[in-house]
């Protein structure tokens, strides 16, 4: 999963979270460039277990259980608990659009405009100033469901493109591709079943799309997140931390329908 951090960013409980009960300690912890809140309990258990939901990293600990090892075990998941406390973050839809004429959507880094006929449900692209997409359409309601299937035929040959290329710069053979629409997950990589690509990567300039292609591919060498990992993406897309930045930020302003 591709999730974002801001420089020494604090995650933020909700307000009006109620007082901490008895046994629970506020804390923080340093994982990689943030500053993370938790809530540590003490209480009659085994083992140390870690939960995140509205309210931040929560962690239960044994009463002998040392700081040292609570915090050890955090920073062991600390890629795990800055995806989950994003994950909760980017619950919160945005706001609906409505597909209308003359409506404009982001696309590869610039805006795509909405034009509205009576047709046959298919699209009609042309080049002009502002890129424009005509849907025909055999009746408003379908607005939505015909620029979804439109927009996923252009991501799919985009992907395939970018795949190619990466591929043959990492050395492999170009993998099986499916598309997903996922609310919190870009890409995904398996080594049976090949790349999965979010098809609304397709608002995002292409660079970003790069580095998400990049990323999983990267996977194909190292199914894990560990510096070699992130070596063999730094390989394949050498600005690949300011496309990660710009993909956390414009994550928070895609389109949905």
């Amino acid at each position: 999963m591709l999730t974002f951090a801001m420089p020494w960013q604090s995650e933020l409980l909700f307000s009006g979270e109620k007082p901490l009960a008895a046994g629970e300690t506020p804390r923080s912890i340093a994982l990689g460039d943030r500053i993370v809140p938790y809530v540590l309990r003490r209480a009659r258990r085994r083992t140390i277990g870690l939960s995140i939901d509205h309210r931040g990293l929560r962690v239960g600990a044994p009463s002998r259980s040392s700081l040292r090892e609570v915090e050890s075990l955090i920073l062991r998941h600390g890629e795990w608990v800055v995806q989950k406390l994003d994950e909760w973050r980017s619950r919160r839809r945005p706001d609906l659009l409505r597909i209308v004429e003359g409506v404009q959507l982001p696309m590869l880094g610039g805006q795509l405009c909405i034009r509205l006929a009576l047709g046959a449900n298919r699209g009609v692209w042309s080049a002009q100033e502002v890129p424009t997409l005509t849907l025909c359409l055999r009746t408003p309601d379908d607005a939505g469901r015909v620029l979804e299937k439109l927009l996923r035929e252009r991501a799919r040959e985009l992907f395939v493109e970018r795949l190619a290329h990466y591929a043959a710069l990492l050395g492999v053979a170009l993998p099986c591709l499916s598309l997903s629409a996922a609310r919190t997950r870009w890409g995904s990589c398996s080594s049976k079943t090949g790349i999965r690509l979010n098809w609304r990567l397709i608002h995002f300039p292409l660079t970003v799309i790069d580095y998400v292609v990049a990323h999983e591919l990267a996977h194909l060498r190292e199914m894990n997140h560990s510096p070699r990992f992130w070596s063999v993406v730094e390989h394949l897309y050498p600005d690949y931390r300011a496309a990660r930045d710009e993909l956390k930020l414009l994550a928070t302003r895609c389109p949905h329908w």
